[in-house]
């Protein structure tokens, strides 16, 4: 591929033929957004930042090791623990497991990886989306509008007829931290301020239904959920073949959760801020943007013994 974008994978940076310091916005694509299919993807690749964002919960650098067996020609890696947390307490803007960075602080990753405001992102990840929809949300809530997520991952990708490369791909120089907006473009809440007013949200839980119901808890030291949440686990946000479902079926799966209050009264949760934004993209998917999100999550919020837990 002769004008293929390479982007930050491991830390050191290197690009053979395209600088994205130097795209203007002339030359980038409007993406279909937030999803873009594989054939899109295919007929672009050429201009876009591609991101890898595979991760495993338990097993934190095997998202890494599967990249560098295989993934989308130019793309680079996205770590969930170095890129889209931060585990520097004066940098987060949250506790709990994976701990959202503050503005300032992901603006300075973002120019670590090359991103500028007049490039094109597209991320991708293997587990249905949940990893690439935090990528997704954190380039928004910066005001990263040209965005999208590849509907169906990188198997989608492979039946589409797509090739892989392997290895770990260097990417370019890092360019100036990302420039903040006045006003982030996507609304977080912090756990004091979702505790004094429980009950007048929408609060929905990602969770799969038994963490959810207290069953079961293999990350988090207390089983359960904050009283008043509803569940929907973010599986339901997807097909069969692992894509997104329409955006009509995503509203109606939203409609008994909301029983008509507008996005803008929802909050979203999950463990740890990750698959809350899945639930997120599916709502902007199904024309209901502007919920917000809680991100320190169960995990944030179970840490504290004041707090009150649901269970069942």
């Amino acid at each position: 591929m002769s004008r293929r974008l390479h982007a930050f994978a491991t830390g050191s940076f290197c690009n053979p033929d395209v600088q994205p310091q130097t795209m203007s916005s002339a030359h980038t694509p409007s993406l279909p957004a937030p999803l873009i299919s594989a054939a899109e993807l295919a007929s672009r690749l050429s201009g876009v930042l591609l991101f890898d964002a595979r991760f495993e919960l338990s097993q934190p650098l095997a998202g890494a090791a599967a990249y560098a067996e295989g993934h989308l020609p130019g793309a680079a890696y996205l770590d969930l623990d170095r890129h889209l947390s931060t585990k520097d307490s004066a940098a987060a803007l949250c506790g709990g497991r994976h701990p959202l960075p503050t503005a300032p602080a992901f603006a300075h990753t973002l120019g670590q990886l090359g991103v500028t405001p007049a490039q094109a992102v597209v991320i991708y990840d293997t587990q249905g989306g949940m990893f690439a929809a935090r990528a997704w949300w954190m380039l928004r809530w910066l005001g990263h509008r040209e965005v999208a997520v590849l509907d169906g991952g990188l198997k989608a990708w492979q039946q589409a007829g797509g090739a892989l490369e392997s290895g770990v791909v260097p990417a370019p120089a890092p360019v100036a931290d990302y420039p903040l907006p006045a006003d982030l473009a996507m609304p977080t809440i912090d756990a004091a301020t979702l505790q004094a007013t429980l009950g007048r949200p929408v609060l929905i839980d990602a969770r799969g239904a038994e963490r959810y119901r207290g069953d079961v808890e293999p990350l988090d030291p207390v089983a359960g959920h904050i009283p008043g949440a509803l569940n929907r686990p973010f599986t339901q946000n997807l097909g069969a073949d692992g894509r997104f479902l329409p955006a009509d079926a995503l509203r109606a799966g939203f409609a008994p959760l909301l029983s008509g209050r507008p996005a803008a009264e929802v909050v979203h949760q999950c463990g740890s801020g990750v698959t809350a934004c899945h639930n997120l993209l599916a709502m902007d998917v199904a024309g209901l943007a502007g919920s917000q999100l809680y991100p320190g999550s169960w995990s944030e919020w179970c840490s504290d013994p004041a707090r009150p837990v649901a269970r069942g």
